[in-house]
Order: C-alpha cells, then sequence, then structure tokens
C-alpha cells in the first residue's frame, strides 16, 4: 500500500473539472485508489464519489492505493495537485 498527503492548491478546490481528472487518472491504473477527507473514504476513480468530498483550496487529502500500480497511480494524481489541475 502507498500512501501520500495532498493538499488543494487551486482556489477554486477540487470542483467538476478537477474531480474528472483524478477520475480519468485514476481509472487507467489497476490499483485500488482511496482518497480521505476526515472520516469520509471515497474510491477516486468514481468522478461523482471526488465531488461529494466538497475539497476546497488548502483542504488535506490522504490518498491510499493498493495493486501493482499503486506508486505510479500514487505519483500521477499528486502530480496533478502539484500542477493545481492546470487551472492557475
Amino acid at each position: 500500500m502507498t500512501e501520500k498527503n495532498l493538499i488543494v492548491r487551486n482556489r477554486a478546490g477540487i470542483h467538476a473539472r478537477p474531480a474528472a481528472l483524478i477520475a480519468q487518472t485514476a481509472t487507467k491504473f489497476a490499483c485500488e485508489v482511496i482518497m480521505i477527507k476526515d472520516d469520509a473514504e471515497v474510491n477516486a476513480k468514481s468522478i461523482m464519489g471526488v465531488i461529494t468530498m466538497a475539497a476546497g483550496y488548502n483542504t488535506s487529502i490522504t490518498l491510499r492505493t493498493s495493486g501493482p500500480d499503486e506508486v505510479e497511480c500514487a505519483d500521477a494524481i499528486a502530480q496533478l495537485f502539484e500542477n493545481k489541475f492546470e487551472e492557475e
């Protein structure tokens, strides 16, 4: 299992477009991808699941991946967060 702590750095937070990018990226990998905010756990391969986290600017999220390509998947999703979902 790979775990990363991510911070939402884009001002608008995770709305429809970033959620779609996260889900599309996660679906490219075979591993299980879970995002955790406070006590809520969602499947990162589900756009609706990601949106329901209501993660605003500066929110801390734990990304947990488990499976054959978990490290590559975690790195790819972390890169989305670092690039502010290419919004700024």
